[in-house]
């Protein structure tokens, strides 16, 4: 942190050799729903198609009651996820949830919605959004994943418009609050030695006080041969009330 206890970055720290030897499975079995009925899952149709590990953030950091993020989710998606010609590509989902990993574990998989959750959780999970609180370039569109919630998507984004996929920036959303931040980048990218940051589109106002990033950062470090992604810049915001 800084003098004045800003933070300069939260983020997570992979060395090169954690981009070899990745699972190609679609999914580790997490997450799964008989929708057929037939006793039995397949891990390929009939659970999450991911593979995930829970990185609690440093106590003196997530204990801060200044600093809404407690918790990291890293996902590897060997085959990529919706829609098809955007994001599937092998890909990391790094969510810095705001959110407690109860409530996050919570949402559970169903028959709703194109990722399979709980029918009255992906209603929840679409509540809209006070409008202050989210970037108008960010667009709901039913993203809602058991474990994580709804991922909002902006639609502006290179990728939408036929580029190659290379990295992007998504908001999660569940019952009428952001719940967490999260960079989404590929394995491909991260192996071309990107030292880039990228500014966020923040939100006008937020529900909730405390640091939040402005820019988002995924770098190489040739020394350490390791790649951190991480959120920087941080400010101080105030919370505002919803708008009506």
């Amino acid at each position: 942190a800084h003098r004045d206890g800003t933070p300069k970055a939260v983020g997570i720290v992979l060395q090169a050799s954690a981009l070899e030897g990745l699972p190609a499975e679609h999914s580790d079995g997490h997450h799964c729903f008989d929708h057929n009925n037939d006793g039995t899952l397949d891990l390929d149709k009939e659970c999450f198609g991911s593979h995930e590990w829970v990185i609690p953030l440093p106590s003196e950091v997530a204990r801060r009651p200044e600093f809404p993020f407690k918790w990291v989710g890293l996902n590897w998606n060997a085959h990529g996820h919706i829609p098809p010609g955007v994001y599937d590509l092998p890909h990391f989902d790094v969510h810095f949830y705001i959110e407690p990993i109860e409530k996050i574990f919570a949402i559970k998989p169903g028959p709703c919605g194109p990722e399979n959750v709980r029918c009255d959780q992906f209603k929840l999970a679409t509540r809209p959004l006070p409008s202050n609180y989210m970037h108008p370039d960010f667009t709901n569109v039913n993203a809602v994943a058991p474990a994580m919630g709804n991922h909002l998507v902006d639609l502006t984004s290179p990728e939408f418009k036929g580029k190659r996929f290379t990295q992007t920036w998504i908001y999660g959303v569940y019952d009428g609050r952001v719940t967490f931040y999260e960079s989404m980048l590929t394995r491909e990218y991260m192996l071309s030695g990107p030292a880039a940051c990228f500014a966020l589109k923040s939100p006008p106002a937020v529900g909730v006080r405390g640091y939040y990033p402005t820019q988002h950062c995924i770098r190489y470090l040739p020394q350490s041969n390791e790649y951190t992604v991480s959120m920087e810049n941080f400010v101080l915001r105030e919370a505002s009330a919803p708008a009506a």
